[in-house]
């Protein structure tokens, strides 16, 4: 006997806009009770250039993961100021996905956050100068090796040397060599960074 389909009068949920799509109802959705509303009105804000400071307001309370990711995509495009200036403030957020998702961010605006990356880096926070070594990690950007040799020639903190040294390691030249020998003698006594800069002169490459 062929088995009969069974039939169902449950509604199907359909991912639709249902409101107004200017910017300022958009911005009102942002706050709607249904994450299918906040994540059309995340994704249609795209089209809104004054919409970074709804959007990261947003992003900080936002507990959808997948209203956040579009809210993320979209302040990637806008890659404004206040966009940028918004993910900066995330990696001062207890939230570690939070933390690591402005990361991510950020590695895909090279030129918005080339100029403030030497400040990132000279932050009075040694866990905010970890986190922007971990933006170096993935940004294409020309300077990338020059602000890493600052960092293990300047920075008092341990952990944000090894960080460093560790992203040497992979993307590092013969220019950063002089810097790694002179780390290796200025943290003589912890022996992680005699290893990883062991490790990184061993991989530099030819400029």
């Amino acid at each position: 006997m062929a088995l009969v389909k069974t039939q169902t009068d449950e509604p199907i949920t359909v991912d639709a806009r249902q409101a107004g799509r200017d910017c300022a109802s958009l911005m009102v959705q942002l706050a709607a009770s249904d994450p299918t509303a906040r994540r059309w009105a995340a994704r249609d804000l795209v089209d809104c250039p004054d919409a970074a400071p709804a959007l990261v307001a947003r992003l900080k309370q936002e507990a959808d993961v997948s209203v956040r990711e579009v809210i993320l995509t979209t302040l990637t495009s806008l890659g404004d100021a206040t966009a940028v200036a918004g993910l900066v403030d995330c990696l001062r957020s207890e939230d570690v996905a939070l933390r690591n998702e402005a990361i991510e961010a950020m590695q895909k605006l090279p030129d918005a956050v080339a100029p403030m990356m030497r400040g990132l880096l000279a932050d009075s926070d040694p866990d905010v100068r970890i986190f922007a070594v971990n933006i170096l990690e993935s940004l294409c950007h020309p300077e990338v090796e020059t602000w890493l040799i600052e960092v293990i020639d300047r920075d008092s903190h341990v952990n944000v040397c090894g960080t460093a040294v560790d992203l040497l390691g992979e993307v590092g030249t013969v220019s950063a060599r002089e810097s790694l020998l002179r780390l290796q003698v200025r943290f003589a006594d912890e022996p992680y960074i005699r290893f990883a800069t062991d490790l990184a002169l061993g991989r530099l490459r030819e400029a």
